[in-house]
C-alpha cells in the first residue's frame, strides 16, 4: 500500500512538472509595433519633359568644289577656314589657252557674220532682179543656198564661242554661295582633271540643320508640328552636355520610310549666328513631349519595383496600402504618375521598405542616433 501511494505521488509530481513546462508556450505572440514612416502629399504640378533622340548636325547647303576644265592651279585666293561671299574667286586654273581659244572663237564669229551679211545682200539683190525677170532662176537658188549656209556657219561659230567662253569661265572657280571654305586639297602648281580632282568643300552655316530619325508611328505627330514658328518644342543638347541657346523648327520630313528599319528622317533648322554648331557634330535633340502639362508628381524615392511593376505605399489613417502605379517621365528627383493614385494621397517616402500591404504605421520617423535636439 505504501508503494502504491509513492507511485501516485510521483505521477502527480510529474503532471505538475509537465503542466509547468507547457504553460509558457501557450502565450499569444507579441504584437508588432506600428512602423514609423514619413509621408508627403501627391500634388499636381506643371511637368515639362522632353523626348530625346540622337542627332547629327548637317549643313543645309554643302558643295564639293571640282574643276570642270584641265590645267595647272595658278592662283588660290582665300584663307582656309574663312567665310567667303558668293561669287568670290577661289581658284584659278591656267587660263592662257582658254583665253586664246576665246579670241579665236570671237574671230570666227566675226568672219561668219561677215559672210552671212554678204550672202544676205546677194540674196536680196537677186530677189529683186528675179522679180523683173532679169536673172536666171538658178542664180537666185544658188544665192539662197549660200545664204542658208552662211547662216548655219554663223550659228555654229556663235555656239563655239559660247562653249569656249564657258571653258574660260570655268578656269576661275568661284564660291557658289556664301559659306565657310575648308582646307584646300590642292596646292599651287597642282594639275587638276575635269570632274575628278577635289579642290575643296564649302558649306553654309547659318541657318544649319539637325537630322534625326523617328519611328514610322510618330510621323503624324511631327507632321502636325510642321509649319510651327520657332518655339521651345525643339531644343538641342551638345555633346559636352551644355544646352544650345537657340530653339529649332521642322525644316523637312523625308519623302519615305526606310522599309528595313521602319524609320524616317526629320530635319530641324536652327539659327547658328555664332558658328557654334559645326557640320558633322553629334548632339541630342530634345522634343517637347505631348503629355507635358499639369501632372501628378511624387518623389521618386517613394517608388519601389517588383517583378517589373511599380508600387507606392499610401497612408490611410494608421494603415499603409500598397498601390500599383504607372510611371511617366522622371523629373530630377521627382517622377510623374500617370495612374494609380490621386491628388492629395499621403504617399510614404521613408520607412516603406519594412512594410507589407495593410501594415500598421505611425507618421514620423525617429531621430537618428546622436542627432542634436533643437
Amino acid at each position: 500500500m505504501k508503494k502504491l501511494n509513492n507511485i501516485v505521488l510521483i505521477s502527480a509530481t510529474s503532471m505538475l512538472g509537465f503542466a509547468a513546462c507547457k504553460g509558457p508556450s501557450q502565450k499569444l505572440p507579441p504584437v508588432m509595433p506600428p512602423t514609423p514612416v514619413n509621408v508627403t502629399d501627391a500634388v499636381v504640378s506643371t511637368a515639362v519633359y522632353y523626348d530625346k533622340y540622337p542627332a547629327t548636325v548637317v549643313a543645309l547647303n554643302q558643295v564639293e568644289l571640282r574643276s570642270q576644265v584641265s590645267g595647272f592651279i595658278t592662283g588660290i585666293f582665300f584663307k582656309e577656314g574663312e567665310i567667303v561671299p558668293k561669287g568670290k574667286v577661289l581658284y584659278e586654273i591656267d587660263r592662257r589657252k582658254y583665253e586664246a581659244a576665246y579670241l579665236q572663237a570671237q574671230a570666227n564669229v566675226a568672219s561668219a557674220k561677215a559672210s552671212y551679211e554678204r550672202a544676205k545682200k546677194d540674196d536680196d539683190r537677186y530677189q529683186r532682179l528675179a522679180e523683173q525677170d532679169a536673172v536666171a532662176r538658178q542664180i537666185l537658188d544658188n544665192a539662197k543656198a549660200t545664204l542658208e549656209t552662211s547662216r548655219s556657219q554663223l550659228a555654229a561659230a556663235e555656239a563655239n564661242l559660247a562653249a569656249v567662253r564657258t571653258d574660260l569661265d570655268y578656269s576661275l572657280i568661284k564660291a557658289p554661295f556664301t559659306g565657310r571654305i575648308g582646307i584646300s586639297q590642292v596646292k599651287l602648281g597642282a594639275q587638276v582633271s575635269p570632274g575628278t580632282t577635289l579642290l575643296n568643300t564649302i558649306s553654309s552655316e547659318n541657318p544649319i540643320g539637325v537630322d534625326f530619325v523617328i519611328n514610322e508611328n510618330e510621323i503624324s505627330r511631327y507632321a502636325a508640328l510642321q509649319g510651327n514658328t520657332v518655339d521651345s518644342t525643339f531644343r538641342l543638347q551638345l555633346s559636352n552636355g551644355s544646352n544650345y541657346a537657340h530653339n529649332g523648327k521642322i525644316l523637312a520630313i523625308d519623302r519615305g520610310v526606310d522599309n528595313q528599319t521602319a524609320t524616317i528622317k526629320v530635319r530641324i533648322e536652327f539659327n547658328n549666328p555664332n558658328d557654334q554648331l559645326k557640320d558633322g557634330m553629334s548632339a541630342v535633340l530634345r522634343v517637347l513631349n505631348d503629355q507635358s502639362g499639369e501632372r501628378l508628381i511624387i518623389p521618386y524615392k517613394a517608388v519601389s519595383e517588383q517583378m517589373g511593376e511599380y508600387f507606392v505605399f499610401v497612408a490611410k489613417d494608421s494603415i499603409a496600402t500598397q498601390q500599383k502605379v504607372h510611371l511617366g517621365p522622371k523629373l530630377g528627383d521627382r517622377i510623374v504618375i500617370m495612374e494609380g493614385i490621386q491628388q492629395g494621397d499621403k504617399v510614404i517616402t521613408e520607412g516603406f521598405q519594412r512594410l507589407r500591404d495593410s501594415g500598421k504605421i505611425v507618421i514620423g520617423m525617429p531621430a537618428a542616433p546622436g542627432a542634436m535636439k533643437k
